[in-house]
């Protein structure tokens, strides 16, 4: 019999070694995504930077293979940043996001001198140049900004529309005055702009529109206050391939559209083209991750579905809960066997929502066969939950048909760790 193979290493074996739920990692297609990032963009345009976008999936491993490959890294919290921290992630490639950052979060930030703040609004900037003054620094910071843009994604995943939480309203008057107290500052250097416009996105039109809006914006600065932008960052969001329906652009299906758009714009308008910057995370990391659970319980309900439990759930995966994401599942251990029936895979927590996949074609099913969910390598570890008091999966990485464990098991004691 033939079992499933995920990046040259059986998957069944693997869940044999280190048990289920299992999230697996394949460093190799990690690798050749940032190698086709470095030579389809970064070498191919001068004045450009990409930075992988760590909340998709972030452990000190993680961070060491991003780090090796030459990547700058885009963090959104502290904890991002603690984590990049601890493995002598170079400071000067870190751009530190996030639409509330504490005071304890920016004074981290500031003290480990990270290459930039993206400033969200006009509190943040205040706090920023007064704990840099405190340290008596000068740091670069970039303005997150609302291009009034709506991607075609799930509104839970749009980022760039008006009506946001994130980022500074496309309004002159609000953007030029943050503008002028940046230029007046000994404490700040404004660089430029960032934006970003949602997540899963498979066309550039909306990409290219962004930097058009930009693009105007940094025209009027210049004419207006003698704002010269150097930095334009263009986010991520950049889609994968979750259902057969769907396809992973390459990255120059995004980048060659942008910095088309941002030379025609800047010979229009007689600008200095300023530094690309792009982001991705889930076109780095989601398709190079699966996810292996035992399963359980099979209820069949004549004439209406079969209802198969797994060892997992919401709090390993909770994206089909929270946005009605959609994966596509094989049998691990019955990977040569014809579908013969459909079932619902179930999660184990106490919710009616947790629902890992509808309707998925599968051979004949019994307790004990191995699920493989695809495409689980962004946004599940990261998201993960310890809901009814479920310990996390371990994490095991793949290289060169060869497995390792990097991140532990998490045990029921784990959980009690904090308690009093």
């Amino acid at each position: 019999m033939t079992n499933f193979l995920f990046s040259n290493v059986d998957t069944v074996e693997l869940s044999t070694k280190y048990g289920t739920p299992l999230y697996v990692v394949s460093e190799d297609f990690i690798v050749d995504r940032c190698r086709e990032i470095k030579e389809d963009y970064v070498e191919k345009f001068d004045n450009t930077m990409a930075a992988y976008a760590s909340k998709a999936f972030l452990t000190k491993e993680m961070a060491r293979i991003i780090k090796r490959e030459g990547l700058g890294m885009d963090v959104v919290s502290g904890g991002e940043l603690y984590t990049a921290i601890q493995v002598d992630f170079p400071m000067g490639k870190i751009i530190f996001h996030g639409n509330n950052k504490t005071r304890e979060e920016i004074e981290l930030a500031v003290q480990y001198g990270v290459g930039r703040i993206v400033v969200d609004n006009f509190l943040e900037l205040k706090l920023v140049e007064e704990i840099a003054e405190k340290y008596n620094k000068k740091i670069n910071i970039l303005f997150r900004i609302t291009p009034g843009i709506n991607s075609h994604t799930h509104r839970y995943i749009q980022t760039g529309q008006i009506d946001s939480k994130f980022g500074i309203p496309l309004d002159k008057e609000i953007i030029y005055n943050s503008i002028k107290i940046a230029m007046n500052s000994k404490y700040v250097e404004l660089k430029g702009f960032h934006f970003h416009i949602g997540s899963q996105i498979h066309e550039n039109t909306t990409h290219v529109k962004a930097i058009n809006i930009l693009m105007k914006m940094a025209k009027a600065a210049k004419d207006d206050l003698g704002f010269i932008t150097s930095e334009l960052n263009a986010g991520g969001g950049y889609g994968i391939c979750y259902e057969q329906n769907e396809s992973r652009k390459p990255i120059s299906y995004y980048t060659d559209a942008m910095m088309k758009e941002l030379i025609d714009e800047c010979e229009k308008y007689e600008l200095e083209r300023p530094m690309l910057i792009i982001e991705p995370g889930r076109w780095i990391v989601g398709e190079a991750g699966i996810t292996l659970y035992t399963i359980g319980s099979i209820k069949e309900i004549p004439g209406v579905r079969t209802y198969v439990g797994i060892d997992g759930g919401m709090p390993d995966n909770p994206r089909p809960a929270l946005y009605g994401a959609k994966y596509e599942g094989i049998i691990a251990n019955k990977i040569d066997k014809e579908p013969v029936q459909t079932v619902t895979i179930a999660g184990k927590c106490c919710e009616t929502g947790d629902i890992l996949i509808w309707d998925l074609k599968v051979p004949q099913i019994e307790t004990g066969d191995i699920l493989a969910v695809l495409s689980t390598g962004a946004y599940n570890y990261s998201m993960a939950s310890n809901y009814n008091r479920i310990p996390k999966p371990a994490v095991v990485m793949l290289r060169k048909g060869k497995d390792r464990l990097i991140v532990k098991r998490e045990t029921y004691d784990d959980i009690l760790k904090n308690e009093i």
